[in-house]
């Protein structure tokens, strides 16, 4: 009987809890970081760390053909493509969250000599279509 009590108020608290929300079937991201915030052309790499969230698990890929991650580099408009790996179990539908992180092996100057800064908007896409939000990336200065 002693115990009974605290048991029963326990239970109580976590019952009275109000259940979180499904995750959307569509990816959604948000920005991390990015590493390092001044790089030097062609000789340093940059980390970029998203947290992504999806309520069906269909991140990712194992066909190295598709491509499922994209970086625009604001200062001419390219897009870089990546491949995350598949990240559940196939024929599953799991709702997963988590951090990842994606390298951009160099960048160059454009326009000359002179440092220069950038800012990268990063998606996703999942196997089903569905686009994720597009962010964007904290500044980043790039030197000669």
């Amino acid at each position: 009987m002693r115990y009974l009590l605290p048991i029963i108020v326990i239970c109580s608290i976590f019952s009275c809890r109000k259940g979180e929300e499904p995750l959307s079937n569509v990816p959604a991201i948000e920005f991390i970081s990015v590493i390092p915030t001044a790089a030097i052309q062609y000789q340093d790499s940059l980390s970029f760390t998203i947290k992504y969230e999806d309520g069906d698990g269909d991140l990712g890929s194992n066909d190295p053909n598709i491509r499922n991650l994209f970086l625009t580099d604001s200062r001419n408009n390219v897009t870089y493509e990546f491949r995350v790996k598949q990240l559940t179990p196939s024929n599953t539908a799991i709702a997963i969250s988590g951090n990842l992180t994606v390298v951009l092996d160099n960048v160059g100057l454009i326009s000359g000599s002179t440092p220069e800064t950038a800012t990268f908007e990063i998606y996703m896409t999942d196997n089903a279509g569905n686009r994720s939000n597009t962010l964007s990336s904290n500044l980043v200065t790039i030197n000669p």
